[in-house]
């Protein structure tokens, strides 16, 4: 792929709305942590941003490309990830937002006088199924270097899961996309757009969504394109995260999907971050409040599982972290402290190796009463 030119354009930008903000400070949390754990074992890396957008907002705010760049540039362990190439690959279909995503890479570029020569970065102007097409193309019967796929499209065309699936099959690549929920509920049964859907899903069992009236209906399409990403890319792992809009409805999914447990623990970590007491949803309707008491965490239904995992057994900590990474959608940073210290105060639990009660240390063994 060949560098483009970098040229003036006009202007074509818009509002930041709260969820776009929140879709954007998962991405900025999440890539700060995946940039030095990649670069650690690789030498070259890759971010592809394929519905890039015009890189910036109405107010001045940054845009996905933008935060890619700055998250890199401006991490503090920068110096320590020189040996790393890093490739930015930023796709724009439209010409009047690519051209503003041309200066605005221009931009980002003159604000970092002493640009790394490690990072990389490509202005492209086609449509995401030309540019995956072309990194295949050119990867013949090489492997792609680590990916991270930031898929973010207007609705929910041009995201061909067989595609992804191709571009996505190397095992360090991960994909954080969005999916079109008022859409996949509006449209799944309608007819008229079966062959946008069965593109998008990979199958056609959409059509047996519950109808209109039944309240399951949005989560078995969201359901099933989990398990289609799941399926058809070899994604093992899949978390998503609801945005809902300010009229109360649920507007989108994004779904982070992995095939490593570090990645899971760490885009887990970003969720709670954001939504901080529940993981995995964000609302317009209360953007800008102070939401009361959002640093406790109700820890009961982890409380409960793990009871009724592991009761009348004796397991190790590890064991347990790992399945509530795995398997519930609380955080490694949910269970010693907020679940395991009071369950021991409550007599469920108990350990024949702890040397001091409420800690859990590397190799503790856990009894669960």
């Amino acid at each position: 792929m060949t560098s483009t030119q970098l040229s003036s354009g006009s202007h074509a930008v818009w509002s930041l709305e709260p969820h776009t903000r929140a879709k954007h400070d998962l991405l900025e949390r999440y890539l700060g942590a995946w940039y030095p754990a990649l670069a650690s074992h690789n030498k070259r890396i890759l971010f592809l941003d394929g519905f890039a957008g015009p890189g910036v907002y109405a107010s001045g705010e940054p845009g996905s490309p933008t935060i890619a760049l700055r998250t890199l540039l401006e991490h503090s362990h920068l110096p320590q990830m020189s040996g790393t190439e890093f490739i930015f690959i930023f796709n724009e279909k439209d010409r009047t937002r690519h051209q503003k995503l041309l200066e605005v890479v221009a931009t980002e570029q003159a604000r970092h006088p002493a640009w790394p020569a490690n990072v990389k970065v490509f202005v492209e102007n086609e449509n995401f199924t030309s540019v995956a097409t072309e990194i295949l193309a050119q990867l013949g019967t090489g492997r792609l270097a680590p990916t991270f796929a930031f898929l973010d499209p207007f609705g929910y065309k041009d995201v061909p899961i067989k595609l992804i699936a191709d571009l996505m099959k190397f095992d360090r690549s991960e994909l954080f996309i969005y999916f079109d929920h008022n859409s996949a509920v509006r449209f799944s049964t309608a007819g008229n757009v079966d062959v946008q859907f069965e593109a998008l899903f990979g199958t056609d069992e959409f059509k047996n969504a519950p109808p209109a009236s039944d309240p399951n209906r949005g989560t078995f399409l969201r359901d099933l394109y989990r398990d289609q990403l799941m399926k058809e890319c070899g994604f093992k792992y899949v978390r998503h995260f609801e945005m809902v809009n300010s009229q109360g409805r649920t507007g989108n999914y994004l779904f982070f999907c992995t095939r490593h447990k570090l990645g899971l623990e760490k885009m887990k970590d970003a969720m709670w971050r954001v939504d901080p007491q529940a993981g995995n949803r964000f609302s317009d309707i209360l953007a800008g409040q102070q939401v009361l008491f959002d640093d406790v965490v109700d820890t009961g239904p982890l409380r409960a599982e793990l009871k009724r995992v592991f009761s009348g057994r004796t397991v190790s900590i590890e064991m347990i972290e790992d399945y509530v990474l795995v398997n519930t959608p609380f955080a490694k940073t949910h269970i010693k402290v907020k679940t395991l210290k009071p369950m021991q105060l409550a007599g469920e639990i108990s350990s024949p190796n702890q040397r001091r009660p409420g800690t859990f240390p590397s190799e503790t063994q856990v009894t669960f009463h």
